[in-house]
């Protein structure tokens, strides 16, 4: 699914503004899953938005980085962290504020950093870790899905149409090329 988020503080509006600059100014979170898909990666691709300007960009990296945690929502977590060092911000200032936009649901590991981190919203997820009432691991946030699904799906076929080249030889699976 395709992801886009809407702050539970305000109405749709500022998140729909926060949506224009992701999409019309700057690389959407589908652009960065293109580029991971280009680099032999699962297509993710997010967007860490902060009053309207994106700070955080992240695709996967976990074959080309050969680290199973460089997904693409921990890498846009490293950039903000990145960002707020240059610009002199405390990041426990920040990360409440920003907004999340993304190809796909977190996984469980990412789901938990984006709360622990405090995000304000984000992406709907199977698992409901965004608003579960979980001892020690931040404030729930508000979500929604379902923005660009289709492109988000078409993205992830053709990963998995296509044969891994970074999985050992032994593990190297033959595509069936009819599809």
């Amino acid at each position: 699914r395709f992801s886009a988020s809407i702050p539970k503080t305000t109405p749709a509006s500022p998140a729909l503004c926060a949506l224009q600059c992701c999409f019309k100014v700057t690389p959407s979170p589908a652009v960065r899953a293109k580029e991971a898909l280009e680099k032999g990666e699962v297509p993710v691709g997010c967007l860490l938005v902060y009053n309207g300007e994106v700070i955080g960009r992240g695709r996967n990296e976990v074959n080309e980085t050969k680290n199973a945690t460089r997904h693409a929502e921990m890498v846009a977590i490293d950039r903000v962290l990145e960002w707020c060092k240059r610009h002199k911000r405390d990041y426990r200032e920040v990360f409440p504020q920003l907004v999340l936009y993304v190809t796909v649901e977190p996984c469980i590991m990412c789901a938990a950093a984006l709360r622990l981190m405090s995000i304000l919203s984000c992406c709907g997820s199977v698992l409901s870790i965004s608003s579960d009432d979980m001892v020690d691991s931040g404030d729930p946030f508000e979500c929604s899905s379902g923005y660009r699904a289709e492109e988000a799906v078409e993205l992830l076929k053709a990963f998995y149409r296509q044969e891994n080249p970074n999985a050992p030889k032994s593990k190297v699976r033959k595509k069936d090329r009819r599809q």
